[in-house]
This record gives structure tokens, C-alpha cells and sequence, in this order.
């Protein structure tokens, strides 16, 4: 399995004007029963999203408030990942008549045409916020605090990389977390600049969900070519010759052939792709790869434990070295092999 975690956005995406088909939340149930994670990533506040939405459980984390707050359903945790609204900004706009007006634990929410007195009080007062638009919808949030941001932090609580995650939305703040996302998808009724930058097109609304799940659950979106395949060389045809996530690639050969020369540079194509690696050494020959982490070296036995922490950090490669375990081994042969 490849893509191991699904993160939709709720309006325009999972909801068709605040409603999720029973057909849709039957495809969730399914591709949480096949082992994925799934993350709702939602421009919402806390209680608007709990006014129109119950199936809560149905979700590993959800982000809300377009980046600011992050829930996690099982335990009912509700984390703040930036500051509260400015009590200076709500108090200016409330006095400019601003309305609708939208207050959540970290957002301000409005509607379209007051993106020109939101952003005058900003500039008035100093702020270091920024204006987010949403179909229509105007949402203030601290500089640097949105979709992709939020994401980042439920993917770091899941210990997932965003290479194995595909993103499905419609709106302007959309763009930021399919950006983050291994694999980007647009849903039929999304805006045009979100489908000329997505990966795939599904169906509109709920429909699109339910066959982007289908379409996981079955193929692991193998037929994808959008996911980086590092190239290993040329073929006698003079095409080139990639490696796929989805396959298996082995490299033999005689000794001093080469083969940890083609492996080391297969291993930085995949680092500098932003992918991780663990490289089982039991020699030492992959000591120099770089931007790893070596584990284990000519005195040191290498521990699961190190390993395991490293691994469950997705940024984070690392070479494991038995070269002291195999020199080990081999002195022990020798010394009781007869000569």
C-alpha cells in the first residue's frame, strides 16, 4: 500500500451545501476499513463544523478553522496551532459593521464584498495576518497558518509522510494542502485553477469522493504518474529506465561490479525527491550516502530502538550498519573453521 491516508475538505467536497450522501460516508467507512487514515482538512470552525457534521469518528484527526485548530475525535483532544483572534481586529470590524462575522478559536470569517475593510483594519492595526479566500468566504488567519500548515501537523501526530497521502478539494484554499499532498485531486465542481493544477479529476462533490476511494481500495492509484520515479538508466530502446514505488527492483552482480555505486545513486535520487530510505548495510559500503543517518558503526552494534525512532519520522533516512555484527560473525567462523 502506497497511499495509506485520504485528507478532504468538507464544503464543496465531502458536503454538497452542508450534506453528506450516506453513500459517501459508506465509501469512508471502506477505506477506513482498509487500513488508511483519514484526516478532514476543513476552512470550518469548531462548532459550525459540529452543527452540520456528527460523523466525527469516522476521522483520525481533523483539521479546522482552515489551518488553525486541530481535533482528534477519539479522544476528543482540541489543540489550538496558532494564537486566538485579535481582540483589536474583531472589536474594528464589529465597530465597521462587518457582518456576517464569524468568530472561532483561531479564526475570523466573513463574506465577500468585506475583504476591503478586513484588510484595511489589518493594515490599521498592524497585523501580521493574512486574507484566505473560500467560494465567496473571507477568513483571516495569522501569516503562514492554513490548510497545508495544518495538515503538516496531523500528518507529524500520524507519523506519515505527505508523499503517501492524496489530497481531494475545490476552493482557492485548497491549493495549499493538495500542494503538500503526494497525489492532488479536484473534484468535478471545483474552481478552474484547481483542476488545471490537480492531478486528477473525479466526480463532483460526494460522487468524486466516493470514487476516488474506489479507486484506492483497488488499484492504490498504481496507474498514478505523477508520483517521482527515480531514474536508474536507459533502455536499448534509449528510453529511461525507472524505478516505480510500486515495484520491486533487485541489483546483482559480481563483486566490485558496482552495484552499491548504482544502489547509492539510486538512493539519492530518491532523498533529494523528499522520500525516505532505510538501507540495511551489512558491510558498511553505504556509510558515505548522503543526508542520511548511520546507525551502527565498527564498534557499535546498531539498536532497534534508535531505528525505529528515526523511521517514524518521515523526513528522516538512515543507513542501519551491521558492519560490526558481520565482522563478528565471520571471526567466529574463522577461529572454529579448521585450517
Amino acid at each position: 500500500m502506497f497511499f495509506v491516508a485520504l485528507a478532504t475538505d468538507f464544503d464543496g467536497t465531502l458536503a454538497n451545501h452542508s450534506h453528506v450522501e450516506p453513500s459517501t460516508i459508506a465509501a469512508l467507512e471502506q477505506l477506513r476499513a482498509s487500513g488508511r487514515k483519514l484526516i478532514m482538512v476543513t476552512g470550518r470552525d469548531v462548532p459550525d463544523l459540529k452543527r452540520v457534521f456528527d460523523r466525527w469518528d469516522l476521522f483520525d484527526i481533523i483539521i479546522a478553522d482552515n489551518g488553525g485548530m486541530l481535533l482528534v475525535p477519539e479522544t476528543k483532544e482540541e489543540v489550538a496551532l496558532t494564537e486566538p483572534p485579535s481582540g483589536a481586529l474583531v472589536a474594528r470590524l464589529r465597530d465597521r459593521g462587518v457582518t456576517p462575522l464569524s468568530i472561532g478559536h483561531t479564526i475570523v470569517a466573513t463574506w465577500e464584498p468585506n475583504e476591503k475593510i478586513v484588510l484595511e483594519a489589518i493594515r490599521d492595526l498592524g497585523l501580521d495576518h493574512q486574507i484566505t479566500f473560500n467560494k465567496g468566504a473571507v477568513m483571516v488567519l495569522p501569516s503562514g497558518v492554513n490548510k497545508a500548515s495544518g495538515l503538516l501537523h496531523a500528518l507529524a501526530r500520524l507519523k506519515l509522510s505527505r508523499h503517501n497521502v492524496v489530497g481531494i478539494g475545490d476552493a482557492e484554499n485548497d491549493h495549499s494542502f493538495l500542494a503538500a499532498c503526494g497525489c492532488s485531486v479536484a473534484v468535478a465542481n471545483a474552481l478552474p485553477s484547481m483542476k488545471a493544477k490537480a492531478d486528477l479529476i473525479v466526480a463532483d462533490h460526494g460522487a468524486g469522493v466516493e470514487e476516488l476511494v474506489r479507486r484506492l481500495i483497488e488499484e492504490d492509484l498504481a496507474d498514478h504518474t505523477h508520483i517521482p520515479r527515480p531514474e536508474i538508466g536507459k533502455l536499448p530502446d534509449a528510453t529511461e529506465a525507472r524505478v516505480s514505488p510500486f515495484e520491486t527492483v533487485l541489483v546483482t552482480g559480481s563483486s566490485g561490479g558496482g552495484k552499491s555505486t548504482i544502489v547509492t545513486a539510486l538512493l539519492e535520487q530518491i532523498r533529494d525527491q523528499g522520500y525516505q530510505f532505510c538501507v540495511v548495510d551489512p558491510e558498511g559500503d553505504y556509510g558515505a550516502v548522503r543526508d542520511a543517518i548511520i546507525i551502527g558503526d565498527a564498534k557499535h552494534e546498531p539498536k532497534f530502538s534508535d531505528i525505529a525512532a528515526r523511521l517514524a519520522k518521515p523526513e528522516t533516512s538512515i543507513v542501519v550498519n551491521f558492519g560490526r555484527i558481520f565482522k563478528l560473525s565471520t571471526d567466529t567462523f574463522n577461529h572454529h573453521t579448521p585450517s
